[in-house]
């Protein structure tokens, strides 16, 4: 019988490209301190549709990060989704150029549509000016894999490349595919996603949501779990995370930060909130029995916080069926209400502040939430102090994905 230790996926690095923060660092400060950026949105073309309120990504350059020659081949997703990658690498210590082992590292995205806006740009010269003038690249920008494909190019890394298209909950499902990878013998993954859905034909499209809130106030557009919630508000932006082994890690001297220990996933179909806490509880349960992890063990939740009541009621109930009594004494959270949901890159982010809370031991507030309506001990107005060891994240689609995701703090992980 063999006593080979079994692998652990861990968390070694973490880039962040977010509407509050161009760096982990920033964005880390800003949903510590409960600071909501949510504004109107700016971009041209988009003054006269009715969704008025969003999370841009402000003060972003992405030739400051990124070369040309990827420049004009991409569109603005996977700009972020780059960026992000290359600050997840430097974080943890993984050189960008020339890495040690190229084969040993994969790449792994999770996208909900892709580039909209250079595929819209590339339309428009279509049916304006002539097939001429569409450039080549248009073949493969708005592809919804065209982030993983750049990264690897850009990183020269070569191992088990994927993409997740499991809608938004895609985001902790590729966490999910890149820790199973790394268990089945691969060195590392980059993994993560970011979206650009802030152009006019994206938001068209969006349009099309009737849990999408259209009001004006962007201090009451996004507040789940109230009696004023009217849907959420969408965001740009999200963060890519070095997944690796953990002895590898342990070997080249990086942090251990986070522990990937569980995940579930399940689906309910489009827009069945009702139907939803029955599989979001289920996807509780199996993210928790493959994290060997009892109920009473989570010592946060990062909500998924859909801003719609009926789904905000299904999340509730099925948090209170998964953990039981433990249910009214966890902290909840949900700081996407300061930045909008960034559809498959808002469960990244909040994966990424679920390390963050651990630690530093403080639970990050909700903001804009004052007077939730439901049985949960949501944190609200400022960060409270807590000694963090577990953190549940929880995610649903539009179309009816739901996943869980268990993250144990590493052992290592003070910073």
């Amino acid at each position: 019988m063999s006593t080979e230790r079994p692998r652990r996926a861990v968390v070694t690095g973490i880039g962040v490209i977010a509407p509050n923060g161009l760096r982990a660092d920033a964005y880390w400060k800003s949903v510590r301190e409960g600071l909501g950026v949510l504004d109107r949105i700016t971009r041209e073309g988009c003054g006269d549709l009715p969704l008025k309120v969003a999370g841009e990504v402000r003060g972003f350059d992405a030739s400051d990060l990124i070369e040309d020659k990827f420049l004009v081949q991409t569109d603005r997703f996977s700009h972020y989704a780059m960026a992000a990658a290359q600050l997840a690498l430097d974080d943890a210590g993984l050189a960008r150029e020339n890495p040690e082992e190229p084969f040993e590292i994969g790449v792994v995205t999770a996208a909900g549509s892709g580039g909209g806006e250079f595929g819209q740009r590339e339309l428009q010269k279509l049916w304006g000016q002539g097939s001429k003038f569409v450039g080549p690249y248009q073949s493969i920008a708005w592809f919804y894999a065209a982030s993983t494909g750049q990264i690897s190019i850009r990183s020269g890394l070569k191992g088990p490349c994927g993409v997740v298209a499991s809608d938004e909950a895609g985001g902790l499902d590729a966490l999910a595919h890149a820790a199973r990878g790394v268990r089945r013998g691969t060195g590392a993954v980059l993994v993560g996603a970011a979206e650009a859905p802030l152009a006019p034909y994206s938001m068209v499209c969006q349009l099309g949501y009737p849990e999408l809130s259209t009001v004006e106030d962007p201090d009451r557009a996004y507040r789940p779990f109230t009696a004023g919630a009217c849907g959420f508000v969408p965001a740009e932006g999200g963060a890519m995370l070095v997944v690796e082994d953990e002895s590898r890690a342990r070997d080249r001297g990086a942090a251990v930060r986070a522990v990937v220990a569980g995940h579930g996933a399940t689906f309910t179909g489009a827009s069945r909130w009702e139907e939803s806490r029955e599989g979001l509880a289920r996807a509780i349960r199996v993210a928790l029995d493959e994290a060997g992890c009892a109920p009473e063990e989570v010592d946060v939740v990062f909500a998924d916080a859909m801003g719609v009541p009926e789904a905000d009621r299904a999340e509730a109930l099925a948090i209170a069926d998964a953990l039981g009594a433990h249910a009214t004494r966890v902290p909840v959270t949900a700081p996407k209400t300061g930045i909008g949901r960034a559809y498959c890159g808002a469960p990244v982010l909040d994966t990424a502040a679920a390390v963050f809370a651990m630690e530093h031991g403080v639970v990050p507030p909700t903001p804009n939430v004052f007077d939730i309506c439901h049985d949960l001990d949501l944190v609200m107005s400022r960060a409270r102090p807590a000694e963090l060891r577990t953190a549940l994240v929880l995610s649903r689609g539009l179309m009816g994905s739901n996943a869980a995701l268990v993250v144990r703090r590493g052992d290592d992980s003070a910073r």
